[in-house]
């Protein structure tokens, strides 16, 4: 197996996936012009590449607006891995009607997405294609690929899957609702370097009790509230060792040089049975 250039890219495929577009915007905040794209069959796989050093970059999902965080990206990153986040890119979800450059809404007979796809669409389907039987399939861009080489299926995905592919964008915008976003990951091997600047940070943690007592949760909230630090968002996953036994996923504002910053994860350490830093870095 020939290794990956440096500047390779692992992200959840296949091509023209948001995890893809995702992928290709990260590189051009890095000033990279023509990256290497490895197409992963889970997010897990990206991990283990970044992890392993096969590609120096990797790209998940970490959060949708719609359907909240992404519990396989949350997992790995408290149980599996060792990679850190290098930054974070916030991409608008717009879902197109996606159809053969020569079909027409009298051609389609199915209608074939992701499960969230199709979810996301429910009122544009049963107003333009009511009766209209749908299929699930692997991905978005599975969905293009199809409908790009088969008159009778129409696929919901993105414009740049379509254009990909060689399909033709029938409608744009057909979401329910609209605002919908998926924020996104940059991961790199633990203690990579920074590779993106910014004055505003963002630290995100994962932090496991000692043990489950009355006012642990205010406990660990306390510590930033003394330090002055504003908490961003906070969430509960099982440790999978036990029912009941939880962990937490946080993100504050603020960067581990910050001395504030410093002091709350001191005090947490002293008081937690472990305070992983997942990474520590630059928003728009």
């Amino acid at each position: 197996m020939t290794a990956e250039p440096p500047s390779a890219f692992a992200y959840l495929g296949p091509a023209g996936t948001y995890h893809d577009e995702a992928a290709r915007a990260f590189a051009k905040r890095l000033g990279i012009d023509d990256p290497q794209l490895i197409e992963c069959p889970s997010l897990s796989e990206v991990f283990d590449c970044v992890d392993r050093g096969k590609c120096e970059y990797g790209v998940v999902a970490t959060e949708n607006a719609l359907e909240g965080p992404v519990t396989a990206t949350l997992d790995n990153f408290a149980f599996r891995s060792s990679a850190t986040i290098l930054g974070e890119h916030v991409l608008d979800i717009h879902h197109c009607l996606i159809m053969h450059p020569e079909a027409t809404l009298n051609d389609v007979k199915t209608v074939a997405s992701h499960p969230q796809g199709l979810a996301q669409c429910r009122r544009y389907l049963n107003d333009n294609l009511h009766g209209i039987p749908t299929v699930t399939v692997a991905s978005t861009a599975d969905s293009a690929r199809r409908a790009a080489s088969d008159k009778s299926i129409a696929g919901i995905g993105n414009a740049f899957a379509a254009q990909l592919y060689g399909a033709r964008v029938a409608e744009t915008g057909i979401e329910d609702h609209f605002g919908n976003q998926t924020s996104f990951a940059l991961i790199g091997r633990q203690g990579h370097v920074p590779v993106l600047t910014g004055s505003k940070f963002k630290t995100s943690l994962a932090l496991f009790l000692q043990t489950d007592r009355p006012g642990a949760l205010l406990m660990i909230l306390s510590e930033f509230a003394y330090a002055g630090i504003n908490l961003v968002k906070i969430q509960s996953r099982p440790t999978k060792q036990a029912l009941g036994d939880y962990m937490f996923f946080v993100d504050i504002e603020g960067s581990t040089q910050d001395l504030e910053v410093q002091t709350a994860l001191n005090c947490l350490r002293l008081k937690l049975r472990e305070v992983k830093v997942l990474g520590s870095y630059p928003v728009e």
